[in-house]
């Protein structure tokens, strides 16, 4: 039986449409995303820890779920929102439909949302609290008492509890230490095939334990929240630099390296949420499709008065930092994902030419 439900804005905007997933109410940040695919990524990305996305993408769980294409333990959206929820899947991978994981992953969703409206608005707009709801009754004062965003430090959240090792450990391959702030598993397939022996270590971990521990590279996670929240960091990152030691940060971690080397960061309108940003290599001049997921950003006039600072991507859609590099330490970062997971391919070189940059210290 179809039930009835609601999605909300904090600024009173109604959409109707049904629940599927587990039956309840859920608030969170509302979002979109305009990946043509790879819902289930998306689903399990601990970068949306706290928000409610909507697919641009009108028709989601066709291919069902499969155990591979998981980026984390769990779900670790607040919820789901689709214009037409596919209830008959197909794919010889699955071994459930979208609706059944949702139910076990006990995560709400609602289909039927008119999402390119619900898209149009968010752009104009801005990124908003949002809830769905069983009924209308007492949703904007539910949603008014919700936190904001900023000044959230979500990734105290999802990061580790204690450290791990991940991938076959070889006499081959390079130590590094990878802070998690929220990493996706992609990242760390991938670091393993570049040739590292990976240990993960929680979020707050003192630089000297990774280092004591033989690592020779620091790699910092994507993740969740406001990065400006996530204090902790800043001091890992002037301690990085103290070292000298290669490190390397995507996404939050990017956002984090800025912040710990002076510059400042900021909330995008609606963030960038997809699989086709494109992004401009300012030493190479080529351009690279890439996969997103941030809603923050860090300022770029808070360093172009850093000589130590050169900026090395930018988005081409609205001229935001998309990379950088210390000009005399071992230190670079992107904030877009060049481990896809859902998305194209084109920057999984900057893995690389990590590993060049360790192998050059060591």
């Amino acid at each position: 039986m179809n039930k009835k439900a609601y999605y909300i804005l904090e600024d009173g905007t109604e959409f109707e449409g049904t629940i599927f997933g587990h039956v309840g109410e859920t608030i969170g940040e509302a979002v979109f995303n305009t990946s043509m695919s790879g819902y289930q990524e998306v689903l399990t990305d601990p970068s949306y820890r706290g928000q409610i996305v909507a697919m641009t993408y009108p028709m989601i769980g066709n291919y069902g779920i499969n155990e591979e294409d998981v980026e984390s333990s769990k779900v670790q959206v607040a919820g789901f929102v689709v214009k037409e929820y596919c209830k008959h899947h197909s794919n010889f991978r699955a071994t459930s439909s979208l609706d059944e994981y949702l139910k076990k992953e006990k995560i709400t969703a609602i289909e039927g949302i008119d999402t390119r409206k619900l898209t149009r608005h968010i752009r104009n707009k801005g990124a908003m609290r949002a809830g769905i709801f069983l009924s209308r009754e007492g949703a904007l004062e539910k949603l008014k008492s919700s936190p904001n965003m900023e000044g959230l430090d979500l990734a105290s959240e999802v990061s580790c509890d204690k450290k791990y090792t991940f991938g076959e450990k070889s006499g081959e391959k390079i130590n590094i230490a990878v802070y998690d702030f929220g990493v996706k598993t992609n990242i760390l397939r991938l670091l393993n095939k570049s040739g590292f022996n990976i240990t993960v270590y929680p979020a707050k971990t003192p630089l000297k334990e990774a280092i004591d521990d033989g690592a020779k590279g620091i790699f910092l996670s994507n993740g969740p929240g406001d990065p400006d929240a996530v204090e902790y960091a800043k001091k890992l990152v002037q301690d990085i630099a103290a070292e000298k030691i290669p490190c390397f940060g995507i996404c939050l971690g990017h956002q984090l390296l800025s912040l710990g080397l002076g510059g400042s960061t900021y909330k995008l309108k609606f963030g960038h949420r997809g699989g086709n940003q494109p992004v401009k290599n300012l030493s190479s001049g080529s351009v690279e499709i890439t996969s997103q997921n941030h809603g923050f950003s860090v300022d770029m006039a808070s360093l172009e008065g850093n000589s130590d600072i050169e900026i090395t991507h930018i988005n081409l859609n609205d001229n935001t930092v998309e990379g950088i590099k210390h000009k005399t330490l071992p230190i670079f970062s992107v904030q877009y994902h060049p481990e896809a997971a859902p998305g194209p391919n084109d920057s999984t070189y900057l893995f690389g030419q990590f590993r060049e940059l360790v192998e050059r210290s060591i």
